[in-house]
This record gives C-alpha cells, structure tokens and sequence, in this order.
C-alpha cells in the first residue's frame, strides 16, 4: 500500500509539472503577443486566476491519468439504440482514450441521449487511417439506429478528425452537428514535444492543416467550435477558433477542463439543442 501511494505521488508531481510547464509556454507565448498583459502580471485576480488554473488543470489531468487504464480493458461499447435523437460518436484527442469521456457521456445520458459510442483512436497511426475507422462507425451507427445522420463530438485531434471527416472525405451528408472542444484548428506550437508521429499534423502550417483549412466548410451542417481562453495546449489559444463556424469562446479553464467544466458541458448542450445542463 506504501508503494501504491508513493507512485500516485509521483504521478501527481510529474502531471503538476507537465501542467505549470504548459502554462508557463502558455504565458511567454501570450505575453509576446499582448506585451499590455506585462503590467498586470502581479494584479491580485491575475495571480488567482492563474492558481485555479494551475490547480484545476492539474486535478483534472491526474484524474484522466488515472483513469486511462480503464479505457483499455472496457469492453466494447453496445449502446442502446435510440431513434429519438441521433447517436453520438464520441472522439477523444491525442494520446487518451475512451475514459476521458466519463463525465460528458454521464451528463448526455442525463439528458436524454441514449445512443452513444465513444470511438478508440491510436495516437501511431495516420491520420487517414483514423478518419477511416470515424467512417465506418457512422456507418454502423446509421445502420444500426435506423437514421440517417449522426453528431460528432471531438476533443482537441478528435475535432481535428472529424474536420476531416466531414470536409475532405465526404462525411457532410452523414453528420447532423459537429462539435469541437479545444481543437487546434490553427495548430499548436505545443505539438514538437508530442513524440507521436500525428503530432506532426498539429504543427502550425503544416501541410496537413494548409490543406484541411483550404476546404471549405460545408455549409448544410452546424458546426459548433468551443475553445477556451485558456487552454495551455492549444497554443496561442487562437489557433482553437474556427472561423465559418459558430464559434463559443470560454475562459477559466484549461484543455481537460472542456471535458468536464459545467460551463463547456452546457455549451456542448447548447449546441445540441438542450437547454438543462
């Protein structure tokens, strides 16, 4: 039991670190960009706002840290087919799996979404091959419920896939809404630490992007963007916006925070349809 607490401390130390180091890039990126934000570096709400970030952040990725082993032994999912609502894909961003979606699946259910799958997406393979395997569970999905469209929900490369999806691979007439939480649209200047070769696609101007930002979006399905201010992954934070679409822009929370923050649930809420929240 000694050990067991001792590598939860050691977790919690490297997931502090790795969240106060994103933070700090976060700043120095920001900071060139608004050198105003200099003067008030020492106000009293800038110093709380950066501890309950520091803080939150730091909770929330320990929690995800601990979970990610149940993403890998879930059996696969059965959702209950519900021909009330479209079924929802749930796609988790790089390097997490199933298990970050707790919370939101938790809050959908509630609401009366029934038909849900959250989508497992390597973090070593191609970007294609990934938005191949997105293609087939809408087919399935469809087939299954008996509906035409599915809604497509990504979290940061998740919503970058289902970009590609619905705009470069012909996926528009199967999608009812698609919704996005802090996805680098623009690119991340976070994605050379990334040590998986799909991080090279969230590098800012990559080819991959150039292209996926050259198409156009299609103008018969919502598209919802939901980002944070302060997103330390998503860096600068503008590069989560989406222009052509409909843009929510949050504050007070960083990248795992939009999986769990009430305020992002209500806005994923929102854009489906739901006011309760």
């Amino acid at each position: 039991m000694h050990i067991f607490f001792n590598m939860l401390a050691i977790v919690f130390v490297i997931v502090a670190l790795i969240t106060l180091l994103s933070y700090a890039i976060y700043w120095y990126e920001s900071a060139n960009l608004s050198p105003e934000l200099m003067e008030q570096r020492f106000a009293p709400r800038r110093l709380l706002l950066a501890l309950r970030l520091l803080v939150g952040e730091t909770l929330l990725l320990f929690v995800s840290v601990l979970l990610h082993p149940l993403g890998w032994i879930w059996p696969a999912e059965k959702p209950t087919v519900d021909n009330s609502r479209p079924p929802i894909i749930l796609l988790h961003g790089l390097f997490h799996n199933r298990s970050c979606w707790w919370w939101l699946k938790r809050r959908l259910k509630r609401t009366g979404y029934r038909t849900i799958y959250s989508l497992r997406l390597s973090a070593w393979h191609d970007v294609e091959i990934l938005t191949e395997l997105i293609a087939k569970k809408v087919d399935q999905l469809r087939l299954q419920a008996g509906v035409e469209q599915v809604v497509l929900i990504g979290h940061s490369m998740g919503g970058i896939l289902a970009r590609n999806y619905i705009q470069r691979r012909g996926g528009a007439a199967r999608v009812a809404h698609c919704i996005q939480l802090g996805a680098p649209n623009g690119g991340s200047k976070l994605a050379p630490f990334a040590v998986s070769p799909l991080a090279r696609n969230l590098l800012p101007g990559s080819t991959f992007l150039a292209e996926l930002n050259a198409s156009k979006l299609p103008a018969d399905i919502p598209l919802t963007c939901i980002y944070s201010r302060h997103d330390n992954i998503v860096i600068p934070s503008s590069s989560g916006r989406l222009p052509g679409s409909r843009e929510v822009e949050l504050q007070g929370m960083g990248h795992m925070g939009l999986l769990y923050h009430k305020t992002a649930v209500r806005a994923v809420l929102d854009a489906l349809g739901d006011p309760s929240a």
